[in-house]
């Protein structure tokens, strides 16, 4: 798959990716990209962010690849509840927030960051850094196993965000491009 072959959903996590985030730069290069907006970026709640993924995947009109960073990864495994086999191509997970951004990020409540532990129903990569302040790499490779998910080691890289040096992260697209690539056509979307 190519980027012009499917809808690109943009997941941000607290606070929503500011303008230098890869998220936001992303948004704006990726022409088929698009973010999913929450009401409250600053108190993510778990049944709501969900419920705007799960509106946004049925709304699209190709197949859709995910691309979460840190709070909007946990955001997308709650939704793969809600999700249909088919409904998602794939997703790409980065720098998953886990217990430690419960007392790290304001707002950031205990029943958004007790992560789904089952597979996820389409395929996915995440990539994790050795030195993200809120996730550990152990923890990171559990919910990688768990969800299914190929891991990847980002190395020293922070929370892989623009205050980590990670604003464009050429390198990142260069692995979303191979990710996409990697998809298989997803059978006709299912009708709502």
């Amino acid at each position: 798959m190519k980027s012009s072959d499917v809808d690109i959903l943009i997941v941000p996590g607290w606070s929503g990716s500011g303008p230098d985030h890869w998220q936001s730069r992303w948004e704006t290069r990726l022409k088929t990209a698009r973010r999913i907006e929450q009401a409250d970026w600053y108190k993510p709640s778990r049944h709501v962010w969900a419920d705007e993924i799960v509106k946004a995947v049925r709304s699209a009109t190709r197949p859709v690849v995910l691309v979460g960073h840190s709070a909007g990864c946990s955001a997308i495994a709650f939704a793969a509840e809600h999700l249909h086999p088919g409904e998602v191509a794939g997703a790409f997970l980065v720098a998953p927030a886990s217990e430690k951004a419960k007392g790290a990020v304001p707002g950031m409540g205990p029943d958004f960051i007790a992560h789904r532990r089952e597979t996820l129903p389409f395929p996915s990569v995440l990539i994790s850094s050795a030195t993200d302040p809120y996730c550990t790499q152990d923890e990171a490779r559990a919910l990688a196993e768990a969800w299914g998910s190929e891991f990847v080691d980002a190395g020293d890289s922070g929370h892989l965000n623009s205050e980590s040096g990670h604003g464009p992260w050429p390198d990142g697209l260069l692995r979303f491009a191979g990710f996409l690539k990697s998809l298989s056509v997803v059978p006709q979307r299912l009708s709502q």
